[in-house]
């Protein structure tokens, strides 16, 4: 059979189209070493059975469709070059540099893509598209990380010599000397290639791929670049076209049902609203401390000796951890900071595509800052990078929050800097002077802390810790982010404020979220720490299942906060019923309750796990709760589609404070 196929093969590269011919193939066995060298690099965590041969088989499927997409510039240029033009000197001397101008971004993807899996243990998604509209921080991070000089020279290096080898076999020569075409066939050839690449774009979609037992599998089976312009396409996700949907009114009559769980008094019973007055459960008067809240880059939970005997990486912490309020089972909701940052400021679940922090119309916004100015307090966003990147800066601007980052203290501010932002040790600095001002004016504040140098590439001042900066890796960055909270701590005793102050430590989101399954439930755990010095908050253990949608109303539970709530999170302290943590990924839309898993997933589908405790291991079962799950996350889209998910005034809480009050116990709010 391939005797016979190889005429043919012979007669269509000695064509005008013969070169897209040639570029399918050497994207074919591009894309298949790429998969190749996936595989040998995540021996240790893919499954040797027969779902990897289908990886195989699919990713061939899946390249040789990109293959036609990406030729469709080389498509439409062979139609209108001039006939002759491979017959001229110049014409041959250009095809061929633009070869290998091909070839050299072609190997360039597939390092990029190793790189990409090295850090994720995925195909590029939604994360790199974020990332390229970022230019300058991902470039300077690329710079920082890793000897490009020496990449570039190496990618060069074997492009000329995979170049040679195709020229040895003859394949452009005997494309160069096809005899000219007119007009007429080129377009009608040129047409047929078109047609062929927008069937394919219109008939394959990754998400079309099986589900495989280990997500390492499933991900070998995709096409990095395919999957790059998929999520670029899809980086928006509207709830109700892509997931499993209920009647409206139904879903909210679930999730008030579920929230009512928190002993709060509904506000609008019946409505499309999650408004509620929450009461402070304490006993007695309100607590008005400061609170700092420090959310550390990438802290997972495993960095700590508390949750992992073998670290040894945060000795600080660890120490603080012991006069401390600690929550062992705290969940992140999602995989980027901006996920973090959504669910810390708005308690709301994650919404699917990109996160309302870098959507439009994410202005006044419910969020626990909005409920700690109802008090009277100073809130604060202070960011060592500059804020710009991820929307941040807009979004805290215009929620309220004041914005201090990067671009706005002067340059003797910054000590040490990276691309990612100033080190832990001046953002810590400026987070002091902050306090120190809003003291001064005799205001409480709470302040929203966010750090950058446990990212790569992991640098950080010199003789701090002994582990040396960037060539230490993870381990060094998280070692050093432990030292400058602890030097923090240690500085802020002397200030008048300190035992005024409630110090909150959290992770963003872990360091690693790949898995072997679509939602990996142990890299989602994070640690939080409640350190109150003055003795406000009782040192301890939670041990409750929770996420970080559950952080703002726990943290204005422990302070015996009453006030009205929009919140999807619950105090897990003294809610009744099962614990939940609401979890996700761009795409994937998670509920974990203990010993069960339920997942809702493009295009309408859900499915739905046991879980077992301790190893994570997920078991497919019938579906028992996932009309709850599609109850959080369809309405919490809702009302940010329809602009419901809005900021309650001080004069507003005022009020329902006041009819709360005449309905039950007095409330005191501010006192």
């Amino acid at each position: 059979m391939i005797r016979n196929l190889l005429p043919v093969f012979r007669q269509t590269l000695a064509q005008r189209h013969g070169g897209v011919v040639i570029f399918v193939l050497l994207f074919l066995v591009i894309s298949a070493a790429t998969r190749v060298l996936l595989l040998v690099k995540s021996a240790a965590t893919v499954t040797f059975d027969p779902s990897l041969v289908a990886a195989f088989l699919l990713g061939l499927v899946y390249d040789g469709g990109a293959a036609l997409l990406f030729a469709t510039p080389l498509i439409v240029l062979l139609i209108f070059l001039p006939a002759r033009f491979c017959q001229w000197r110049w014409g041959r001397a250009l095809a061929y540099a633009g070869f290998t101008g091909v070839l050299f971004l072609l190997l360039f993807g597939a390092v990029a893509e190793w790189v990409f899996w090295d850090e994720f243990g995925v195909r590029f998604n939604f994360i790199a598209v974020d990332y390229l509209v970022y230019t300058k921080e991902v470039i300077g991070n690329i710079q920082e990380s890793y000897p490009m000089p020496l990449i570039y020279a190496g990618i060069f290096g074997v492009t000329l010599i995979v170049g040679a080898l195709v020229w040895s076999t003859g394949l452009l020569q005997r494309w160069f000397e096809a005899p000219p075409e007119p007009w007429r066939r080129r377009a009608l050839v040129g047409s047929g290639w078109l047609a062929a690449a927008v069937a394919v774009g219109l008939a394959l979609d990754a998400e079309q791929l099986p589900g495989f037992a280990n997500n390492y599998n499933r991900e070998l089976a995709k096409n990095g670049v395919w999957s790059l312009f998929a999520a670029f396409r899809n980086n928006e996700l509207e709830y109700d076209k892509f997931y499993p949907t209920l009647p409206i009114d139904e879903a909210f009559v679930r999730l008030q049902k579920e929230l009512a769980l928190d002993r709060s008094e509904p506000l609008a019973p019946g409505g499309r609203d999650t408004l509620r007055f929450v009461r402070g459960s304490g006993g007695g008067p309100e607590l008005q401390p400061n609170v700092i809240q420090i959310t550390v880059e990438s802290l997972s939970a495993d960095f700590l000796s508390i949750f992992n005997r073998a670290s040894k990486l945060m000795p600080n912490l660890e120490a603080l951890a012991g006069k401390s309020l600690v929550f062992d089972k705290f969940y992140a909701t999602g995989t980027r900071t901006d996920r973090g940052m959504e669910a810390l400021t708005l308690a709301l679940p994650p919404t699917p595509g990109r996160s309302l922090v870098k959507r439009p119309y994410n202005e006044n916004l419910f969020t626990l800052g909005s409920v700690f100015r109802s008090r009277g307090y100073d809130t604060a966003f202070i960011y060592s990078g500059y804020g710009y990147f991820d929307n941040m800066n807009y979004f805290f601007g215009n929620n309220g929050y004041r914005v201090i980052d990067r671009a706005v203290v002067s340059k003797s501010d910054i000590t040490f800097a990276n691309v990612w932002g100033a080190c832990d040790e001046d953002l810590y600095r400026w987070t002091m002077r902050e306090a120190d001002t809003a003291h001064a004016a005799g205001k409480r504040f709470h302040h929203f802390v966010m750090t950058t140098s446990n990212h790569r590439p992991f640098t950080y001042p010199d003789g701090r810790i002994d582990l040396p900066s960037k060539v230490s890796g993870r381990a060094g960055a998280v070692k050093y982010t432990d030292y400058a909270i602890g030097k923090f701590l240690r500085d802020a005793e002397s200030k008048p404020w300190f035992k005024h102050t409630v110090f909150v430590i959290l992770g963003d989101h872990c360091a690693s979220v790949a898995g072997k399954t679509a939602l990996p439930v142990q890299n989602y755990h994070i640690p939080l720490i409640i350190y109150a010095p003055g003795g406000q908050i009782a040192p301890g253990r939670v041990p409750q299942l929770m996420s970080q949608v559950d952080y703002a109303p726990t943290l204005l539970g422990l302070l015996n906060w009453s006030y009205a709530s929009r919140f999807y999170g619950w105090d897990v302290r003294t809610a009744l019923g099962d614990r939940r943590a609401l979890i996700g990924n761009y795409q994937k839309l998670g509920l974990f309750e203990p010993g069960m898993l339920s997942v809702l997933m493009p295009v309408r589908r859900s499915v739905e796990y046991d879980c077992a405790e301790g190893t994570f291991a997920l078991r497919e079962r019938p579906a028992r709760f996932t009309d709850d799950t599609i109850a959080y996350y369809q309405t919490a889209s809702y009302l940010y589609r329809n602009r419901l998910y809005r900021a309650i005034s001080p004069e507003e809480q005022a009020g329902y404070a006041r009819e709360a009050a005449g309905r039950g116990a007095a409330v005191r709010p501010g006192e």
